[in-house]
């Protein structure tokens, strides 16, 4: 919320203004539109604000594409081509500052969205939900909720510590509830971490009780609009960082049966796919996509020129590390997710993404993911192992679901581990290769306060180390008095 710029906007008016008093106090131009007008006059602009937050979600800077791009680019994976800071050299190579086009867009993209629920919520309590009444409000509230709780988590993987330094009593972010929709002070202290995943929760709970359970047969709605089985889907996510890992067991057993074919019995039919490449094309809206970011060729673009597909495929600014997973041992050359890799040949020496294959001349239209079933699956495997401490027989048959999908030809039992360390080990790895590309990695790291490993000439960043989160956003520490930066 840039204040010094408001101010100079209205200067000049005055001085333009001269003696013509109704000039002083022009109607803004900028500002978000209050709670009373007519975005909310009517069910159908009360859908398009809807569908509103989730474009905030899917901006270039959000979970279009850099979300995820920075998180993989901070770990291990990934080799650039280019030293170009527009494309997140920084990132990758751990030199950034509090003014980084990274550091304070992510910010500046994910506060946006917030306030957008914010002041969706507040209209709606006002005025919206004698529009549309009692059943549908609840359902576009949730969504809100859970845009918003998204949102956070997304905040505290980049610029807070992991939830076991501290147990969440490190600094967190910013807690905004309320939305701003004319300047104003906008001074508010950090929340700690917990304080934060506390409100998360908060929203994926009341999300879950007031979201629809499916929106039909309508598959396109049911992959880009949040239901009952994505909140519950998320909060996998979130109890699986904080190492709650009970609570992710609780959650995770409402959507997955209790024995393969593993299945969501209720709600949304949630399910693996049989070839992990239906995933990721035409039409992207398979029983495994949970919450997917669609774009679509011609009307929009997917995150631009950073668009995921540029990075990875297109533009080819970040080659695979041929140290990293791709290069490991147990990702067999047979292994069905092993086609997402281009071949090595003259014309093109080096290993490059292309789960996302679709270019600019199509517009880069391949949907983003948020969270796929897969995840979950993992998620729960092992908190189950890590929850006993044991070779769990579920952990590994949940295991086994997921990689026997890509890979028949490899068969887990409890003789394939000689530890539980070792089994532990075994889903971080099948992590690493069941969402390489997708922005899980550096949070898979962070979340077990493991170091990240160096790649190319970058050295390993250890937990300990200041790199290991980013610098707050030097528009918020400039704004926001209360703010005060990660050391």
């Amino acid at each position: 919320m840039k204040k010094k710029l408001i101010y100079i906007t209205c200067l000049s008016v005055a001085l333009l203004a001269g003696c013509k008093k109704e000039l002083l106090t022009p109607e803004s131009q900028t500002a978000v539109a209050t709670l009373d007008n007519a975005q909310f006059s009517t069910a159908g602009r009360i859908q398009g604000q809807v569908l509103g937050l989730y474009a905030g979600l899917r901006a270039g800077d959000f979970y279009g594409s850099r979300y995820l791009i920075y998180n993989e680019l901070r770990a291990d994976n990934f080799i650039a081509q280019s030293s170009n800071s527009v494309t997140a050299y920084q990132t990758y190579n751990y030199t950034l500052g509090n003014g980084a086009q990274e550091v304070t867009g992510f910010w500046n993209s994910a506060y946006n969205t917030i306030n957008r629920c914010n002041l969706f919520i507040e209209g709606m309590a006002a005025k919206g939900t004698s529009v549309v009444g009692d059943a549908l409000s609840k359902n576009y509230v949730a969504e809100a909720k859970l845009v918003r709780a998204i949102c956070y988590y997304s905040l505290l993987q980049l610029y807070a510590r992991p939830y076991y330094d501290g147990l969440g009593s490190k600094p967190g972010l910013p807690l905004r509830l309320t939305g701003n929709s004319v300047a104003g002070n906008y001074d508010l202290a950090r929340s700690s971490v917990s304080i934060i995943y506390t409100q998360i929760l908060k929203d994926l709970n009341e999300s879950e009780t007031d979201l629809p359970i499916t929106y039909g047969t309508t598959a396109v709605t049911n992959v880009t609009r949040a239901h009952r089985n994505t909140a519950i889907a998320f909060k996998t996510r979130v109890y699986l960082t904080m190492q709650k890992y009970s609570d992710v067991i609780t959650e995770a057993n409402k959507i997955v049966s209790t024995a393969a074919p593993f299945t969501a019995t209720s709600g949304v039919a949630l399910a693996l796919q049989s070839d992990i490449a239906n995933v990721f094309r035409t039409p992207y809206t398979t029983s495994e996509s949970i919450l997917s970011m669609p774009f679509v060729s011609g009307t929009e673009v997917g995150g631009g020129q950073s668009a995921l597909g540029s990075y990875y495929f297109g533009v080819k600014l970040y080659s695979l590390n041929t140290d990293g997973i791709i290069g490991d041992g147990s990702f067999k050359a047979t292994d069905r997710r092993r086609s997402f890799i281009s071949p090595i040949t003259v014309a093109s020496p080096l290993p490059y993404l292309s789960k996302f294959p679709t270019l600019a001349a199509a517009g880069y239209s391949d949907y983003a993911p948020v969270i796929r079933y897969s995840e979950v699956l993992l998620s729960l495997g092992e908190a189950l192992a890590r929850n006993s401490n044991s070779l769990d027989p579920r952990a590994i048959a949940l295991l086994n679901a997921v990689r026997s999908r890509s890979d028949a030809t490899t068969v887990f039992t409890a003789a394939s581990f000689a530890s539980t360390q070792a089994l532990f080990d075994a889903f971080l790895k099948e992590r690493n290769m069941e969402f390489l590309g997708e922005g899980l990695r550096s949070p898979d790291l962070m979340r077990l306060g493991l170091t990240i490993p160096g790649k190319s000439n970058i050295p390993a960043v250890p937990a300990s180390s200041s790199q290991y989160i980013w610098p707050i956003s030097g528009t918020e520490l400039l704004y926001n008095k209360l703010m005060t930066d990660n050391n």
